[in-house]
């Protein structure tokens, strides 16, 4: 099978107005492995060095690394470098796939541990509370028994052209609501408010945060740390699986799209969060740089039952 590889280069650097005494982070950063996805090597260092770093996979499968600075410092810079490789996702025909209401009531009275896993994702969530307006903006899309892939595509593509994309628009804690009723924002808000409109109608839909491959500008180079963290959208469909959308781009993710993790919302796979002592106020730098290496074979693995966007088999 055919992958893509990249290099990915995430830095965060936190500059405090004073001195931090202790402080504990919790980061999430390393790609998953996935049959179309390998996180071929992962390194994480931290300046000032840490006093232990503990690794465990959270509740939902990502892979975490807790990690406690002792020394007093002014600033703090986590780097996480890795080496990925993403091939090209199934994804059927959208006219083949079962209706949106066929897909609900399968998830409502499925008991196998797939379909369990996917009820947990119909629910609300800290950051995601649909209500009435999005769930009527939804049912645009999913009339009484359209495929629930063609519904979710024309969802995407909605959201694509209806809201506009503005940094100065919201902040993390924005709700939905405020998204919904100003049409701007990010790509963590366009996720969100995607997830609040499959949830609204009873379909399972979790949030998945990673990096997006871009462009440089016309005649021009792309600039070091000139990427981003991306967000998207998976819902899910019984004998088929997680299928990914895009709604800040208007596409199905592919071959530029690499997860790191996923959850009911951006506060399940936040990339670096911490309790810190001292430090006063301070001021937030990310860069992200996402290098396409070139092409390479790595044999395909499945177990007769795994779906592309299933964990890989041990």
């Amino acid at each position: 099978m055919t992958f893509l590889c990249y290099q990915i280069r995430h830095s965060t650097l936190y500059s405090y107005s004073s001195t931090v005494t202790q402080a504990d982070h919790l980061v999430k950063l390393r790609p998953r492995d996935l049959l179309t996805q390998r996180c071929l090597s992962h390194d994480l260092k931290v300046s000032p060095g840490t006093g232990s770093v503990r690794w465990h996979t959270d509740y939902f499968g990502n892979e975490c690394a807790v990690m406690s600075v002792d020394g007093a410092h002014n600033q703090l810079e986590i780097t996480a470098t890795s080496r990925v490789a993403v091939g090209m996702p199934f994804l059927p025909a959208p006219s083949e796939t079962p209706s949106w209401e066929t897909v609900r009531g399968q998830v409502m009275t499925d008991r196998a541990a797939k379909g369990l896993e996917a009820m947990e994702y119909t629910y609300d969530s800290s950051q995601i509370d649909p209500n009435l307006g999005i769930a009527d903006y939804a049912k645009v899309s999913f009339t009484k028994g359209r495929p629930i892939l063609d519904a979710a595509k024309e969802l995407t593509r909605r959201i694509f052209d209806d809201f506009a994309f503005d940094p100065t628009a919201t902040t993390v804690s924005t709700p939905v609501s405020e998204v919904f009723k100003k049409r701007r924002g990010v790509c963590q808000d366009f996720a969100h408010f995607q997830i609040a409109c499959l949830r609204s109608l009873g379909l399972s839909a979790r949030y998945v945060s990673g990096y997006l491959e871009t462009d440089p500008p016309p005649g021009g180079t792309k600039l070091v740390g000139a990427d981003a963290s991306h967000a998207w959208v998976s819902f899910y469909c019984p004998g088929i699986g997680w299928i990914d959308l895009d709604p800040t781009n208007g596409c199905l993710p592919s071959l530029r799209h690499i997860t790191i993790g996923w959850g009911r919302d951006y506060g399940d796979i936040c990339p670096v969060r911490g309790v810190i002592h001292g430090g006063g106020d301070h001021v937030l730098s990310v860069g992200v740089d996402v290098i396409a290496e070139g092409n390479m074979e790595i044999p395909y693995k499945s177990d007769g039952r795994s779906h592309p966007h299933s964990p890989l088999p041990k």
